[in-house]
């Protein structure tokens, strides 16, 4: 993938994605983790190859969400409006009682308190607008969830409780996910692979085989320390490359 007449942003990217798995790619700012999402979901074009997406997943129904770094919530709509919204848009036949009712449930499941289903993106914290987005994305129960760093610029409580939140929501019903992080912890907690991007290209995964459910003892573990240490080699081997 490349822009113009630039040089190639992506460059004989070859991978697979399991189903029903947590992938996160890694790697230092500018190798392409975002572009690599954006073409998965359809935002960006390739300028050439494809991707295949097995069983098929249509986004406009849903099947495939996307959350952004930034909740970009709607700001003339409640907390509950804005998950409403994506029912509104791919499941037309909904009724909005029957929509009201969903969000409601997603909300309940990420935690928001009850009192802030109503409340304005403005009068929402940090951490709250993040699980608004989730619920946002979560609500269609897609098939396939993309994501960008959405828990870089919470704080690490709020991002080690809305990690869990994610992992607790995939144990119920299991969906592909594909997270973009530069945080490694996080990435060792949520994965099942990690994959490292280095200036355009991907490189063998690493498997996670952390035991599990996985809470924050499992990183107090040798074998999270073992993994975290797998993950950062491979990133500074990048890094080093990279300079040469």
């Amino acid at each position: 993938m490349r822009f113009g007449s630039g040089p190639d942003i992506l460059r004989r990217v070859a991978c697979e994605f399991r189903s029903g798995e947590i992938a996160s790619l890694v790697g230092p700012s500018g190798c392409g983790k975002t572009t690599l999402l954006r073409v998965l979901a359809g935002l960006q074009p390739v300028t050439s190859g494809t991707v295949d997406i097995q069983p098929p997943a249509n986004a406009t129904k849903g099947e495939i969400a996307f959350v952004f770094q930034q909740p970009n919530l709607l700001p003339w709509r409640s907390a509950i409006d804005n998950v409403m919204l994506s029912l509104q848009l791919s499941q037309k036949q909904t009724s909005r009682s029957e929509a009201r009712e969903l969000a409601a449930r997603e909300l309940e499941l990420m935690e928001l308190p009850e009192a802030a289903f109503d409340r304005y993106p403005r009068q929402l914290s940090g951490g709250m607008k993040m699980r608004v987005s989730l619920a946002r994305a979560l609500v269609t129960r897609p098939s396939v969830l993309l994501m960008d760093e959405p828990f870089a610029a919470l704080d690490d409580l709020s991002r080690t409780a809305l990690g869990d939140l994610l992992l607790r929501r995939w144990d119920e019903r299991p969906f592909t996910g594909v997270l973009v992080t530069h945080n490694i912890a996080e990435a060792a907690l949520l994965s099942h692979r990690v994959f490292v991007l280095r200036q355009g290209q991907i490189a063998e995964p690493i498997i996670d085989d952390l035991p599990r459910p996985r809470d924050e003892f499992v990183k107090t573990s040798a074998a999270f320390g073992q993994l975290y240490a797998k993950i950062s080699s491979a990133l500074r081997s990048d890094i080093l490359q990279s300079q040469r």
